[in-house]
């Protein structure tokens, strides 16, 4: 099957992310999202860095090599999750990065390659694994029973007819597995009125599949907190998301590592502790509300229209330990 590419992957936000880094000559950064190296390629022109980067995607290493051809060692590229990035960089490092940023999601790189089965937009088969192992959607689609896969749906899809959809999953597959993103789109589409913007039914539920594959709302909280325990104090974490839920759960974390909110810990038969009462905010805001995208930006890269760019601080305080 061959790839079909509908456009170069554009890195959003660009400007603000290299910005918000606050670049120093001779600082260590981190690129927690390689991808196609957009950020990486930008932050390494800016200012005589150091710059570490991490990919689960295998296909993303023809990027790094060009990148390493042009700068030598000042840049490396870290297979793997972000999650683990306390695990992936060399010890020496840890607490003494200077900037980290994240562009969560799935790119659009990896959503032109009909192979990686993302897209409703080519037939492919029904994988969207961003690595290369793991249960794949067709998996999930073919073996999750049908309250399960209702929940799913709604609760990362937001899709409010999601057991309408589970049901027309679990009737068609009883006959028939499904193996391709065409077979999972045109159940959906069958199912789902199209809506008056235009937007494919089978959107949210293709949504929820890929983040479920890939556990990014997860990932992503690992991600946070590891870059917490990473970054050096004064050191600058910059965050694009785009979704609301990939943006709750960045806000939630900032907020609360912040001192702006005070989850309670302990348990129900004893006084509510709160979180600041026993740990110093970890991170300062420079940004209380996203940054969005121009009009001008929006007008060359559409995909831009739904990204927030939030920006914090690390202080000096010890990384919080958050325990049940």
């Amino acid at each position: 099957m061959t790839t079909q590419h509908l456009g170069p992957h554009l890195p959003v936000l660009l400007d603000e992310v290299v910005i918000a880094l606050n670049l120093r000559a001779d600082g260590v950064f981190l690129d927690g999202t390689f991808g196609a190296g957009g950020y990486s390629r930008r932050l390494l022109a800016t200012a005589p860095i150091t710059l570490w980067a991490i990919d689960r995607d295998p296909n993303v290493q023809q990027f790094a090599d060009e990148l390493q051809r042009n700068v030598g060692e000042r840049f490396h590229l870290l297979a793997g999750c972000f999650g683990d990035m306390v695990d992936l960089l060399p010890a020496n490092l840890i607490g003494k990065i200077n900037g980290i940023c994240f562009d969560f999601g799935v790119s659009s790189m990896q959503l032109d390659q009909a192979e990686r089965g993302f897209s409703f937009r080519f037939n492919g088969p029904l994988d969207m694994r961003m690595g290369a192992d793991g249960p794949t959607a067709a998996d999930l689609v073919n073996q999750t029973d049908e309250t399960s896969l209702a929940n799913l749906i709604y609760l990362y899809g937001e899709e409010r007819l999601s057991r309408r959809i589970a049901k027309a999953i679990v009737d068609r597959r009883r006959t028939t597995p499904f193996v391709t993103t065409a077979d999972l789109a045109d159940v959906v589409r069958g199912v789902v009125p199209r809506a008056r913007d235009g937007i494919d039914p089978a959107t949210r539920t293709f949504q929820a599949l890929r983040i479920a594959v890939n556990d990014e709302l997860g990932e992503i909280e690992r991600g946070l907190a590891a870059a917490e325990r990473v970054l050096a104090p004064g050191g600058r974490l910059a965050a694009v998301s785009f979704h609301s839920l990939e943006d709750r759960v960045v806000k939630q974390f900032l907020q609360t590592r912040s001192g702006k909110t005070t989850p309670t810990i302990g348990n129900r038969h004893l006084p509510a502790v709160t979180q600041n009462a026993v740990h110093s905010p970890s991170f300062r805001l420079v940004s209380r509300k996203p940054i969005m995208a121009s009009e001008t930006e929006i007008s060359h890269n559409p995909r831009a229209r739904s990204a927030r760019l939030r920006i914090a601080e690390r202080t000096d305080a010890p990384a919080w330990r958050i325990t049940a």
